[in-house]
């Protein structure tokens, strides 16, 4: 089968087969065990006796963690062997939900969250890799893409589905766990411990990779080449005003929409009637990420309106996100809530496909590592700051104030793609 040739999954030889569903039955109980909590997290946070700004600055210490650990940890795995690496993100996942389940103390709390941040570091590519050279190695001349793609199919159903279950467990069983001294919400903390190692037992025993000799420096020189990847990156955008305008919009549209992806189970819940309010919220987080998933397939199409000129669609997307942030901020009721907030995920999934394809179009080859690393380190200060600005505002006022005026951010995400439009018109012309 040629590279070119139509994917037949059929058609594979039964090795490649059984690689690809055991990716898939992986990354399925992965993100399942992820999902149990993502639904609750803020709600269990509130439970805890935390305010939106301790909130903010918990989830703060989340991304400032993952993007000081990030650029260090990149080429660990390709060091050390992945299996080891990924086993250590399971173990740094375990200690924060057993810090998470038995504290409710601010700083215990933040130790919780930097292991959350500690295990996405470590799992950043990780078994991604490791499943795309053995499918090659299986089938040279096949094209590894929609396998990929099956994979990220039951990463997304892993991450809904968790997310249901998530929100149900508490309305379920909260009133045995409160009886038993817990918080409601720590039933889906103790589910996702439980599927957590789950996910250890099955990496450890079917995942199967070729040890790596030893490379005791691969750490340190990791963290040495930080400051250097971050210089190099820094200068590179600078020396590129289309690279600086992209990665600014980038910023304000992450510090106005994180907020809102953060704390919204918060500003929903009390919408709700007790008995189900959980429930509601874990159905909700599923449809965000299905939301997110259908807007990065539309994506194409709705760049082909703008005559394929992805700034000018992460302009008009940014302004429509500015605009539908505010209707959400002014929804009083469920129904209208998660209607606003379904095309709020589609737009987000929207944003994504323009923004990779101007990165990657401004950098070559030698460049590509670079800026990635320095988007993602942006990309979670911007986030970082947005939360921790958004999350003050909301605690003095209110968390429908705070998220139209995060809308401001977007319009000035939205002003510097239109400017970055007409700069790449122009250099076109």
């Amino acid at each position: 089968m040629s590279v070119e040739a139509a994917f037949s999954f059929s058609t594979l030889p039964a090795p490649a087969r059984r690689h690809i569903r055991l990716f898939q039955i992986h990354q399925f109980l992965d993100r399942f065990a992820m999902g149990l909590t993502v639904a609750v997290v803020a709600l269990a946070l509130t439970d805890r006796g935390m305010d939106l700004v301790q909130i903010s600055l918990l989830f703060g210490v989340y991304s400032v963690t993952t993007l000081a650990l990030e650029l260090p940890f990149g080429g660990l795995a390709d060091s050390i062997g992945r299996k080891p690496v990924f086993l250590t993100a399971v173990v740094a996942s375990l200690m924060s939900l057993t810090l998470f389940l038995f504290t409710s103390d601010f700083y215990v709390l933040g130790l919780s969250f930097a292991c959350i941040g500690f295990g996405r570091a470590l799992r950043s590519g990780t078994l991604d890799a490791w499943f795309v050279e053995t499918f090659r190695a299986i089938v040279p001349d096949v094209d590894v893409q929609p396998a990929l793609a099956k994979a990220q199919w039951a990463n997304a159903i892993g991450l809904a589905i968790g997310a249901i279950l998530g929100g149900v467990l508490p309305d379920v069983l909260g009133p045995q766990a409160q009886a038993l001294g817990f918080s409601s919400y720590d039933v889906s903390y103790a589910a996702s411990f439980l599927v957590m190692l789950g996910v250890f037992g099955f990496t450890s025993l079917a995942i199967v990779e070729t040890p790596r000799p030893s490379h005791p420096g691969a750490l340190r020189k990791g963290f040495a080449n930080v400051p250097k990847v971050i210089k190099e990156a820094s200068l590179l955008a600078l020396k590129h005003p289309t690279l600086s305008l992209l990665l600014a919009a980038l910023a304000f549209f992450l510090m106005a929409t994180n907020p809102v992806e953060v704390i919204w189970p918060t500003h929903v819940k009390p919408m709700l009637d007790a008995d189900y309010a959980n429930t509601v919220v874990g159905a909700l987080t599923a449809t965000y990420f299905f939301s997110i998933a259908l807007g990065a397939s539309l994506s194409p199409y709705v760049n082909r309106l703008f005559g394929r000129q992805p700034a000018l669609t992460l302009a008009a997307t940014f302004a429509c996100l500015a605009g539908v942030q505010i209707a959400l901020s002014l929804q009083g009721d469920i129904f209208g809530f998660g209607t606003v907030f379904i095309l709020f995920s589609v737009l987000l999934g929207i944003s994504e496909t323009p923004a990779s394809s101007l990165l990657h179009r401004c950098v070559t080859d030698d460049q590509r590592s670079t800026m990635l690393s320095l988007k993602s380190l942006i990309q979670q200060l911007g986030a970082a700051l947005g939360l921790v600005l958004v999350g003050a505002v909301a605690e003095a006022y209110t968390t429908p104030v705070a998220w139209g005026l995060a809308a401001v951010f977007l319009c000035v995400a939205a002003m510097l793609s239109l400017g970055l439009a007409k700069r790449l018109i122009s250099e076109q012309a």
